[in-house]
Formats: structure tokens, sequence, C-alpha cells
């Protein structure tokens, strides 16, 4: 983010978790997004390959939000499904995928 951002943001009393660029100073809660990376780009994954959110077919933003949110239920059904009955991979979708 730039001085004029964090100024601009700071102002309006939001704080953003973010890195710095190369040229500035680390923020101090810098370090914080380490260790979520992974978890950000495994959900990021998950909805592009299994529930192919890229390729939706919505045509207006209220079908693309209805058809992204079934395939989120979807999975969220099939994650507590694998849960209640003891599935040894829980967020697997490979028995569901015809």
């Amino acid at each position: 983010m730039s001085a004029e951002l964090d100024r601009w943001l700071a102002e309006r009393g939001v704080r953003l978790l973010g890195p710095s660029y190369r040229n500035r100073t680390p923020r101090p809660d810098e370090h914080l997004l380490k260790p979520i990376r992974q978890l950000i780009e495994s959900v990021n994954d998950t909805l592009k390959g299994q529930l192919d959110l890229e390729l939706h077919g919505g045509r207006s933003i209220e079908g693309v939000a209805a058809r992204i949110a079934q395939r989120l239920i979807s999975m969220t059904t099939a994650i507590w499904h694998n849960r209640a009955t003891g599935q040894p991979l829980t967020r697997s979708l490979i028995a569901y995928d015809h």
C-alpha cells in the first residue's frame, strides 16, 4: 500500500493488514499474514477448482451470487456429512463428483 493510502485510511480509523512494499519498513503486524496465507490459498483453490466458480455460468449479479451460494452450501453440507459419518477425509468431494 502507498503512504498516501495509509494516511487516508488512518484518518478514517481503518487499519488493514497487508504486506509492505520492499522499499518501506515492514509493518508491525505483517508477520500475522504469513501463517494464514496457506489457508487463504487453499480456500481459493477449492473455490476455483472443486466448485468451478470461474465457470459459474451466471448472467447477472444475482445469478452469479445464487450459483456461488449453491456451491458453497453444497460443499458445506458434504463436509458436514463427511464429519457426521466419520469419513477419513472431510473436505473430499470425490464421492459426490458425478
